[in-house]
């Protein structure tokens, strides 16, 4: 019987040079393209050799490139709380442009935990990942001991606790803070209370900071007992949210805007501050991230909106292209959203 040819004789088969045959290109360029380093050939080309692979359903071989390389096509993503929808929000940004450069990632969630962390990064170290993402790093000694090592870092939404000056994609958080102290103070707010997450996060110390700092020179400087921070123990945004709210009234504090470091913490303050006021009674409410359920569950909440989608591309082109080396942060640009006229 005569059988109809196959794409390949066997799809395990495939080989880089069958790729670079069906293509029509040279094996160098189906492994440029496959590297994610194939900034010389054009998007016509690009776009061959991509067909080329899903039709041959062509795999590398992992084991030996990694072996040759030192290194594979894993990608390490670590996030400190993937209960956080930004946190979730970057790590689909990242995975879908790793992906369009070959790349594979693992999701890891540290939960802000520093021996989790150095356990998921000795397991990255013996897998020879290609690079490590940190969406949130926290001080450890695993890395401290891979820093300025062979293996990319690089650090998104918040600093290299270690170094500031590692490769970093994010806003720039004080800005962020001047400008919804700005916004809060054209508006006649005087006496707002803030309360904010952990300020071991480099993020949420430079909003705190820009916002007293901002309130002190215009002639309202934030009095203590209205910046509330978490319990020692407390990392959730939405329980800190809660709990601050409740300090603030317990302590009968008076305040004109509550001011939140983060869209979590604002809902939590604002649930509580609900169930003993009532909607009429609050005062406007700030934060930061401007979660995409905002239009529809939060219309009182004005906040810094933070392009997330967008994270993953710059985290890619660091990764996969010379700017490790030249150019070592993407800041990205932010813009407050205001839902509730003052």
């Amino acid at each position: 019987m005569r059988r109809t040819a196959l794409k390949t004789t066997d799809a395990r088969q495939a080989s880089i040079a069958n790729v670079a045959e069906r293509a029509g290109v040279s094996i160098a360029t189906v492994s440029r393209v496959l590297n994610g380093v194939a900034n010389k050939a054009s998007a016509e080309t690009v776009a061959k050799v991509r067909q080329a692979v899903a039709d041959l359903d062509y795999r590398p071989s992992s084991a030996g490139k990694s072996l040759r390389q030192k290194q594979s096509r894993l990608v390490a993503v670590l996030a400190a709380n993937l209960a956080n929808p930004t946190m979730a929000a970057i790590a689909a940004s990242t995975e879908g442009a790793l992906r369009e450069r070959g790349l594979v990632m693992v999701l890891c969630d540290t939960h802000d935990r520093p021996e989790l962390q150095d356990e998921y990064l000795r397991e990255m170290r013996a897998q020879q990942a290609r690079a490590i993402v940190f969406l949130g790093a926290v001080a450890s000694p695993m890395l401290d001991l891979l820093r300025g090592g062979p293996v990319p870092l690089v650090f998104v939404n918040r600093r290299d606790p270690g170094d500031p000056d590692s490769a970093f994609v994010g806003i720039d958080n004080a800005q962020a803070g001047r400008d919804v102290a700005a916004h809060a103070l054209a508006r006649g707010i005087s006496r707002p209370a803030l309360i904010h997450a952990p300020l071991t996060s480099s993020a949420t110390r430079a909003r705190v900071e820009a916002i007293m700092e901002s309130f002190a020179a215009a002639g309202h400087p934030i009095p203590p007992t209205l910046v509330v921070g978490p319990a020692e123990a407390e990392k959730e945004h939405l329980a800190i949210g809660y709990a601050a709210a409740s300090t603030l009234r317990h302590e009968g504090s008076r305040f004109d805007a509550l001011i939140c470091t983060g869209d979590l913490i604002a809902f939590g303050a604002h649930r509580f501050f609900v169930e003993g006021v009532g909607h009429d009674d609050l005062p406007p409410i700030y934060g930061f991230d401007d979660n995409p359920l905002n239009d529809w569950v939060a219309p009182w909440l004005s906040s810094v909106s933070i392009p997330y989608s967008t994270f993953g591309q710059a985290v890619a082109d660091l990764i996969t292209g010379n700017e490790l080396s030249e150019v070592r942060l993407h800041i990205l640009p932010h813009r407050l959203v205001e839902r509730r006229r003052i």
